[in-house]
């Protein structure tokens, strides 16, 4: 089973495009919502070096921005 998780913000349209990919393509995925939980910023912003929205993180893989052929290229 794929492991994904989307970090967005509530005004990022490339998050809201990002997980209309990912409901497209019927995989599931965990959202980590960064504008409401400034925790999980941080540890973001320490695993990534990147304050930007969104990241995606498949199968342990960090992927930038809204960037489908990377994120199916992780995928199992």
């Amino acid at each position: 089973m794929n492991e994904i998780t989307v970090y967005t913000t509530n005004t990022c349209p490339y998050c809201t495009m990002l997980k209309n990919f990912l409901d497209d393509k019927g995989l599931s995925y965990k959202e980590v919502n960064v504008q409401r939980d400034p925790i999980a910023a941080q540890r973001l912003v320490d695993a990534t070096g990147q304050m930007g929205v969104p990241q995606s993180n498949v199968n342990g893989n960090w992927v930038l921005g809204f960037d489908p052929n990377s994120i199916m290229s992780f995928l199992k």
